[in-house]
């Protein structure tokens, strides 16, 4: 069986060069209007794989610029109808398909409090996309899975091109330039022996820090979607002060190890959970898959590291729920375009 996920996955390359050659001119114009404008705050909104997204693209800002950047409830626009007072910043809502009704108002209460309104998004005909004042669009192409993956690639790639145009961060826009070489790159299926190990748990922590938290949380929402498994994404700084109470012999820890500073913050609570009987995965850079190892491909700018990463996570994902006898693209209670208000 070849799953709509498993082919979305493969196209992720192709979409994330489509990206970078149509929105070049625009980045260039909005870099532009971000150094003038010289925000003192970036909002970010979105909801499930968009707010991963968002929360790689909090890092990237908080990194490379300085700048604080949070997300903002979309109730607080749509229950509780409290203006926004963001006068000189900027706002950024990143969605798929553009159509829920609490990204859109949340957008327009932002951009109603003087931010400078931007939209991340697929659907470019949407409502969000109209809503928006600057728009990059994700270029990802139809995508038929509900399990979402190529959007979600093209929503990390957004962001970061956005921030490399702001920062005129040529090292990173460099190495954007050959993102979709290493992501077509990535083709290999997960060690069996790793499915194996995952394909009895219930339950599994999974860990970054710094930037990879945010696909850490992406990831834990993936195996949720498509394996039924309940996965909780923690801080690896978080993971000791309560939930490593949970875990017994053989409970499954999936880790995002990136090769910064974040990764040697990162191995002391690894070692922790390993001596407290956890089953250690790690997915990291270079060399070879093991049965405890998921080698992701190398990239020119370690803050590009957690997209290869969770690129190559959903082919284990995908992978394990066929394991499980599920269909990952058809989730018993999930539709692929979410309408929250």
């Amino acid at each position: 069986m070849t799953t709509h996920m498993l082919q979305e996955i493969g196209e992720a390359g192709e979409a994330t060069a489509r990206q970078l050659g149509q929105n070049a001119e625009r980045l260039a114009d909005l870099g532009a209007r971000l150094r003038a404008l010289d925000p003192p705050l970036v909002a970010t909104i979105g909801r499930g794989s968009s707010d991963c997204c968002a929360l790689y693209l909090k890092y990237l800002v908080e990194i490379l610029s300085g700048v604080p950047c949070a997300s903002i409830g979309p109730s607080i626009a749509t229950l509780y109808r409290t203006p926004m007072r963001l006068k000189g910043s900027v706002s950024v809502a990143i969605s798929q398909s553009g159509r829920s009704p609490d990204i859109v108002e949340m957008q327009r209460a932002a951009r109603s409090g003087g931010a400078l309104a931007l939209a991340l998004v697929n659907d470019v005909a949407s409502p969000l996309a109209q809503e928006a004042e600057i728009l990059l669009p994700l270029c990802a192409g139809t995508e038929r899975s509900v399990a979402a993956t190529k959007s979600m690639v093209a929503g990390l790639v957004a962001g970061a091109s956005l921030v490399a145009a702001w920062r005129e961060d040529r090292p990173l826009a460099d190495a954007l330039a050959g993102l979709p070489d290493v992501l077509r790159g990535q083709v290999a299926p997960p060690p069996a022996m790793m499915l194996e190990r995952l394909a009895s748990a219930r339950s599994a922590f999974v860990l970054g820090r710094g930037a990879t938290l945010a696909i850490a949380a992406e990831a834990a929402l993936k195996l949720k979607e498509t394996c039924a498994i309940h996965a909780e994404a923690y801080s690896a700084a978080e993971v000791l002060h309560g939930p490593a109470e949970l875990v017994t012999s053989g409970f499954p820890v999936i880790a995002f190890l990136p090769s910064d500073p974040a990764r040697e913050g990162m191995l002391p609570a690894l070692n922790a959970l390993a001596d407290a009987g956890a089953t250690v995965i790690a997915i990291e850079a270079g060399g070879d898959d093991e049965p405890d190892r998921l080698a992701t491909a190398r990239v020119e700018a370690s803050l590009l590291e957690p997209i290869v990463m969770i690129h190559r996570f959903y082919r284990l994902a995908e992978a394990l729920a066929l394991r499980l006898g599920r269909d990952p693209d058809r989730p018993r209670n999930l539709r692929k375009v979410t309408e929250t208000v």
